[in-house]
C-alpha cells in the first residue's frame, strides 16, 4: 500500500502517540508487517492514515492516544531502560508495578548510572523532548577519580571532538575533593551515548558515579532510588508547554518564547 491521505499524519505518529512504541519502534513494526490498516497489511511506513482509518497492531484495534502523562523516576544504577535485554538485565520496566500504564523513557542512562529519568505513555512527547534543538539542560552531580584543576576541564568547556565526534561545550563546576575522588556538578544540553564518561576519559580521568539530578524544569528532589511520582497535568502544561488539541485529539510541543513574543 503506497501512502493515502495527503493531509493525514503518518502511520507511524499515531502509533506512537497512541502509547504503543515510539515512532522510530512504530516504523519497525510497519516494516515487520505487524501493521494493518483497513484489513490490509502495510509494507512500508511512508503511509499517511485519516481519523476514520481502523488501524491493528499485531492483530489488536489501536486504542485512541490516551491524554499526555509524565512521571519522573529514580533509576538505580544496575537496570537498563530497553524494554526488552538481549542479555537478559533487568531492566526499568521490569521493576514498575504490573497495573502501571505502558510507558517508554524520555533520554538515556546507561546501566551504572542512577537519578531522574522521565517517563511517559506518549511517543510524540518522547521524541520531542530528546531533541537538542529543545535546548533543556539536563545536569548531573558526577564524582570522578581523581585529584584534578579546575581548568583541566577547560577542554570540555569549550567543546571538544572525541573519536570524530563533536561535543557541544559543557557547563562543568568542581565541587569537593572527598579523598581520592572529586564531586563535579555538570550539564550538558545533547545527550550523546555516554557523553558525559567519554569525555572524563578525553582528559585521563574516570567516572565512578553519575547521578543525573535534573532534566529541563523536571528535578530529582526527594525522590529514593526505585521511587517515582507522576506530574500533574497542570506542572505539564506549564513547563513544557504540551497541551491537547481537543477538536483534532493532537498533541503538540509549543515554543513559550515564541508564544510570548506573539501576545
Amino acid at each position: 500500500m503506497s501512502g493515502r491521505h495527503p493531509k493525514g499524519e503518518r502511520i507511524a505518529k499515531v502509533i506512537s502517540r497512541a502509547g504503543v512504541a515510539s515512532r522510530r519502534e512504530a516504523e519497525r513494526l510497519v516494516v515487520d508487517g505487524r501493521v494493518r490498516v483497513n484489513g490490509r497489511t502495510l509494507e512500508h511506513p511512508a503511509f499517511n492514515v485519516a481519523g476514520g482509518d481502523h488501524i491493528e497492531v499485531d492483530g489488536k484495534p489501536l486504542n485512541k492516544p490516551e491524554p499526555l502523562r509524565l512521571w519522573a523516576y529514580h533509576k538505580p544504577a544496575g537496570l537498563v531502560i530497553t524494554r526488552k535485554d538481549e542479555q537478559g538485565r533487568v531492566t526499568v520496566f521490569d521493576k514498575l508495578p504490573h497495573d502501571f500504564p505502558r510507558v517508554m523513557s524520555i533520554g538515556r542512562l546507561d546501566i551504572s548510572s542512577e537519578g531522574l529519568l522521565l517517563l511517559t505513555n506518549d511517543g510524540e512527547i518522547k521524541r520531542k523532548l530528546e531533541l537538542p534543538s529543545t535546548g533543556w539542560l539536563r545536569r548531573y552531580r558526577v564524582r570522578i577519580k581523581g585529584v584534578p584543576a579546575d581548568g583541566d576541564f577547560d577542554p570540555l568547556r569549550g567543546g571538544v571532538e572525541i573519536d570524530g565526534e563533536k561535543f557541544r561545550p559543557m557547563q562543568i563546576a568542581l565541587d569537593r575533593q572527598q579523598g581520592a575522588n572529586a564531586w563535579l556538578t555538570l550539564a550538558i544540553r545533547e545527550g550523546r551515548n555516554r557523553e558525559i564518561r567519554r569525555a572524563m576519559e578525553f582528559l585521563g580521568l574516570t567516572v565512578n558515579r553519575l547521578i543525573r539530578i535534573s532534566y529541563g524544569p523536571f528535578q530529582l528532589g526527594e525522590l529514593k532510588p526505585g521511587e517515582k511520582r507522576e506530574i500533574p497535568s497542570r506542572v505539564i502544561r506549564d513547563q513544557i508547554g504540551a497541551y491537547q488539541n481537543e477538536n483534532r485529539g493532537e498533541k503538540r510541543i509549543v515554543n513559550k518564547s515564541a508564544r510570548r513574543r506573539n501576545k
